[in-house]
């Protein structure tokens, strides 16, 4: 054996009970797991006495699509034990695109990626970005793997532009050539952004259409679908039906209850989905075990106001006119940007700012920043809008514990950190999500057993990625692997010290190769494209 790992409690990801063993690592696979016998022998031994052993944690929803390639270390998510992420989602992303919609998409979500100066963009197709992820730092690699979901918007931006309109039969054609292409090279599924601009002009019929074309090349459709809010169960029943209509497999996205109007109705989603799954349906969902959501402050607005891409709308919240009908929308009626619910600025914290001039209003929320001027909440958000160019991240404070617990208990839940690395306060689900999972809600409150959590984080997403040699522990399997305290393992990440990293957590391997040893990163880059597979 390359590695022995010895007398360790083996988590393996199916669910069932852990058990003591010694695992053998060869070339990047796992190779023997002894439960009884002699200890095994390698070049290299580890005695893993106290700690468990678990499938590396897969990422179902990240947002790493330009930090993979802008930082080599990536701690944030090596730390916690993530050996794989699943990006290009919220149905906006850098492949495909051609030279006009990469800058497009480069201004759109600065907030959650930068605006890339720092990144080569030698790519264009689904598969050049693959490619480049390969290679990644000097033709190494990157910190842990990556699977990509091809974004409809970024499709839609290519074929249609930024309007409000149905596409025609050509355009629609053309989205659809451009799906099948991404997911011949390799792409495990499609992904949208149904509250952000301009994926959510598709209507049900052109999302059908695409939905079918990823379930023929074998993927699966991952919608951030129409609302959160006001018609948040309503939306999960459009994309239910909508998928179903298609043939095509469902992963709900960030699966939330948020605002007032769904305190404690978590029950009445599951339902729906228990009801769809006993009549057939292939469901899935992730969440993130936090109750404030992230976004950028421009998503707030209402969807006519980002007609038209970036420039648009700071011409109309430059009029005054314009910008008086988008705060009587926001405030009075309720934006879809904002779920249909009518916008509380004291929920409204600014996590981050593209322009560091602005760093004054990092970590207020858009009220309290006001109070301090002297203005109306929405006089102090839209100077900030157009000061930063678009580029501010906000936290949301709208979610509910009660319906983040009865989420993650559900048989088809998987883990996704929705993390977005970018800004002076990010979220801490960057870099606590999997922690946290361990250590709040299994050790701490016992919502989920130790091996039922370490299925929903492995196993059960590997499955829905169709990843024939990885999410267990098993003979033969990828030695992608994670070994933890199960007594201290923890979150370091707070709301006030983000980007702390997790304890608990001294061994991570991808591909049998350590790339967190004694709880600190080395410089391996083992990480690569996980392409899907028939």
């Amino acid at each position: 054996m390359d590695l022995a790992i010895r007398d360790v409690r083996v988590v393996d990801g199916t669910g069932t009970a852990p058990y003591q063993a010694d695992v053998g690592i060869t070339a990047g696979r796992i190779t023997e797991i002894r439960r009884e016998g002699p200890p095994l022998g390698g070049h290299r031994t580890l005695d893993a006495h106290g700690l468990a052993l678990a499938p590396g944690f897969i990422d179902m929803h990240a947002h790493s699509d330009l930090a993979l390639l802008r930082d080599p270390d990536h701690s944030a998510k090596a730390a916690q034990g993530v050996t794989l992420e699943v990006i290009g989602q919220d149905g906006l992303s850098y492949a495909p695109v051609d030279d006009r919609t990469l800058a497009e998409i480069r201004r759109a979500i600065t907030g959650w990626n930068g605006n890339g100066d720092d990144i080569d963009f030698s790519w264009r197709s689904v598969g050049e970005y693959l490619d480049r992820l390969d290679h990644g730092f000097d033709g190494e690699g990157i910190a842990v793997n990556a699977a990509y979901l091809i974004p409809q918007g970024s499709v839609r931006m290519l074929a249609v532009g930024w309007d409000d309109r149905e596409a025609t039969p050509q355009e629609l054609d053309r989205m659809r050539r451009l799906v099948a292409e991404g997911m011949r090279e390799g792409a495990v599924g499609m992904s949208s952004g149904l509250t952000y601009t301009p994926g959510m002009y598709a209507k049900d019929a052109e999302l059908t259409e695409l939905c079918r074309v990823v379930a023929e090349h074998g993927g699966y459709y991952c919608p951030h679908h129409r609302s959160y809010g006001a018609g948040a169960l309503a939306a999960y029943e459009e994309m239910v039906a909508l998928t179903r209509e298609a043939g095509c497999p469902l992963h709900l996205a960030h699966a939330t209850m948020n605002f007032g109007v769904n305190k404690g109705r978590a029950p009445d989603l599951l339902a729906l989905l228990d009801d769809a799954l006993a009549a057939g349906a292939d469901i899935s969902l992730d969440t993130y075990p936090y109750t404030p959501g992230c976004t950028t402050l421009v998503a707030m607005l209402p969807s006519w106001a980002s007609e038209g891409g970036p420039e648009a709308i700071l011409g109309r919240l430059a009029d005054d006119a314009t910008a008086e009908r988008i705060r009587h929308r926001m405030e009075v009626v309720g934006a879809d940007g904002c779920h249909g619910v009518p916008i509380e600025w004291d929920t409204i914290e600014i996590s981050g700012v593209s322009d560091p001039a602005l760093a004054s209003y990092v970590g207020r929320t858009v009220q309290e920043s006001a109070g301090r001027l002297g203005e109306s909440p929405w006089t102090t958000a839209r100077r900030l809008l157009v000061e930063d160019r678009l580029g501010s991240t906000i936290l949301q404070h709208v979610g509910h514990e009660e319906n983040v617990r009865a989420i993650m208990r559900h048989p088809v839940h998987t883990g996704g950190s929705d993390g977005i690395l970018r800004g002076d306060k990010p979220h801490p689900r960057a870099y606590g999500t999997f922690p946290h999972y361990l250590g709040r809600y299994v050790r701490e409150l016992g919502i989920l057993s130790l091996e039922e959590c370490v299925a929903h984080l492995t196993g059960r997403p590997a499955g829905r990625l169709r990843l024939p040699d990885r999410g267990l522990v098993r003979e033969g399997y990828r030695a992608d692997l994670v070994l933890f305290d199960p007594d201290t393992v923890a979150a370091g990440s707070t709301f006030e010290a983000p980007r702390t990293l997790p304890a608990g957590i001294p061994h991570v391997l991808v591909d049998g190769r350590f790339v967190i040893e004694d709880g600190r990163r080395t410089d391996v880059l083992a990480g690569r494209a996980v392409r899907r597979t028939a």
